[in-house]
């Protein structure tokens, strides 16, 4: 069960449902109202998930499986950068993060992307509230943790042989 990459990889996508799913549950039923910052912590979520679906159906053999582990691990690597900022942002002292500015749906319609890129990652007052916690750690945070283990996994899974690989070269050798 364990070499088989394509279950490894579906494994990986339920995670990053299921993180996404409570951070829905957080929003709708807790009524935490996400930031721009933990806005961007869902995309990167969601596009982690997507890579690993995708890696998932198409199953690939040999170079497809790196490319894919890349793709993963630049996922994650985004996702655990934003969510960085985040506890950083979170981490310093009142009053030292710019005020709440405008919601990030009219940032992006009359804002160039990058712009509003660079607004949302410096991060402003609402960012900076914590208003859930977990174990002592904020929503941030734990999606700091997960990012970076979903993508160490997700390379693991992807860039090591497979049994049937293994013996598929062997058998191969042997020839």
């Amino acid at each position: 069960m364990l070499n088989n990459r394509r279950l490894l990889n579906f494994a990986g996508f339920v995670a990053c449902a299921a993180l996404m799913g409570y951070a829905l549950y957080a929003q709708h039923v807790l009524g935490l109202e996400p930031c721009p910052l933990c806005i961007f912590q869902r995309v990167g979520v969601i596009a982690l998930g997507v890579v690993f679906l995708v890696a998932a159906l198409h199953n690939p053999r040999s170079w497809g499986a790196y490319v894919y582990a890349g793709l993963i691990g630049v996922a994650a690597l985004a996702t655990a950068g934003v969510a960085a900022r985040h506890l950083y942002v979170q981490s310093l002292p009142p009053g030292s993060v710019p005020s709440c500015g405008a919601p990030l749906d009219v940032m992006l319609q009359f804002t160039p992307l990058l712009e509003v890129i660079r607004k949302v990652l410096v991060g402003g007052g609402e960012c900076q509230e914590v208003n859930w916690t977990f174990l002592g750690l904020s929503m941030p945070a734990w999606v700091l943790i997960c990012a970076v283990l979903l993508g160490a996994f997700g390379v693991a899974a992807n860039v090591r042989r497979t049994r049937g690989a293994a013996i598929s070269r062997a058998g191969f050798a042997a020839r």
